[in-house]
């Protein structure tokens, strides 16, 4: 559509003027993605105009505003997949807004929504726990600040402002494998770490990490990881880095990188932001350039476009989940709140979600959020959530 139609419609939407041809049209413009960028122009100066005038909701209300104008354009499409918000996050979702407002507050009772709650949960926090080479296990979150433990002239501190830091230790070659650590997070929780050679990690929900206290394992930095995390990799041309996972090693000099081998994921999913790795199965080997991610299913390993902003998007303290499977999607927040999806049959298996919510919410306003696209239903009972059409 050429910009000075949809600056027609636009303009005519928000004056309330549209034929019901027009408002037809305007709902297929909404949801057409090739009219984002010309929507966001025109969008950025009714969010400046409004912003001088001090006339802008606030962000949830705005959001859930902006689900229900969607939610409405969808209506008059029959789509096998279909987003529950568009593709225009917050400048969008601060904004276009301007587009459903008296509808919205016409009919939506906002206080209430669709969503029964028992119970609400809070968002997760940074928290793990440390196992020692002698078995040893220490709460992160309840341990004071200070040296904790030390290992192999390797002293073990968690700082004031909750990481856990590997100082010390002499960087040489180990010839056989010693006794690893294991830094561990739960559902709901997230933790950053340092290694001795300054590599940084940080984990997300749900993952362990297994290494040497020193670090370096017959000539190389050797860790083992199940869940996600992201790598900071501090470049040694002498050592190699090697991150190892079920089905997959990889192997780097210096680079940042993401990793996703979650066991409950069809695939392991590595995400390149800096420098280059290599990444191999039992079948193949690939190298990875930054922008790229490999998809690893154990038999294949494919590489592909990566979208960065999806792939670190937990790291940000954000769900991003713009064209992302639903189900996925709800893996992703079953993690951070420690609590179980239930669908019912009438859900089905190809719904797409979109946008992004911010993680330190509560579960009720993510979920809120989500539903207020029209799309599905929620029912949640204390760790349960029901899902429904």
């Amino acid at each position: 559509m050429n910009s000075s139609r949809l600056k027609y419609l636009y303009d005519q939407y928000q004056n309330n003027c549209l034929s019901g041809e027009e408002l037809l049209e305007w709902d297929e413009a909404v949801i057409d993605r090739k009219n984002d960028e010309i929507l966001l122009d025109m969008i950025d100066i009714d969010w400046d105009t409004k912003k001088r005038s001090d006339a802008v909701p606030e962000t949830q209300k705005q959001l859930e505003i902006y689900n229900y104008v969607i939610s409405n354009s969808n209506r008059h499409k029959q789509l096998r997949k279909y987003p529950m918000w568009s593709k225009i996050t917050i400048a969008a979702a601060s904004v276009i807004l301007i587009l459903g407002i008296a509808i919205f507050y016409l009919h939506k009772d906002t206080s209430s929504g669709n969503m029964t709650y028992r119970d609400d949960v809070q968002p997760g926090k940074k928290g793990a726990t440390l196992t020692l080479a002698n078995g040893k296990k220490i709460r992160l979150d309840q341990a004071a600040s200070g040296e904790i433990a030390k290992q192999e002239d390797v002293s073990i501190v968690k700082t004031a402002d909750g990481q856990l830091v590997y100082q010390g230790g002499s960087q040489r070659a180990i010839s056989s494998e010693p006794l690893n650590n294991i830094l561990s997070t739960s559902t709901g929780e997230l933790y950053s770490l340092i290694l001795p050679d300054q590599t940084r990690i940080w984990m997300n929900s749900s993952s362990s990490i297994s290494y040497s206290p020193t670090l370096y394992v017959g000539g190389k930095r050797v860790v083992k990881l199940t869940g996600e995390a992201y790598f900071e990799i501090y470049k040694d041309k002498a050592h190699p880095f090697i991150v190892e996972t079920q089905d997959q090693k990889v192997e780097v000099l210096g680079t940042h990188f993401n990793i996703n081998s979650y066991l409950d994921e069809k695939v392991i999913t590595t995400t390149l932001l800096e420098g280059a790795i290599k990444i191999s199965n039992a079948n193949q080997t690939k190298l990875l350039k930054p922008g790229e991610q490999s998809l690893n299913n154990g038999a294949d390993l494919k590489v592909t476009k990566a979208d960065l902003e999806k792939a670190i998007d937990w790291k940000n303290g954000d769900f991003f989940l713009n064209h992302v499977n639903f189900k996925t999607a709800t893996r992703k927040i079953a993690r951070w709140y420690d609590v179980q999806f239930i669908f019912e049959s009438s859900v089905p298996d190809d719904i797409e979600s979109g946008g992004w919510i911010s993680m330190d919410k509560k579960l009720s306003e993510v979920l809120r959020l989500i539903e207020s696209s029209g799309q599905v239903h929620f029912r949640v009972e204390g760790k349960k959530v029901y899902v429904s059409r």
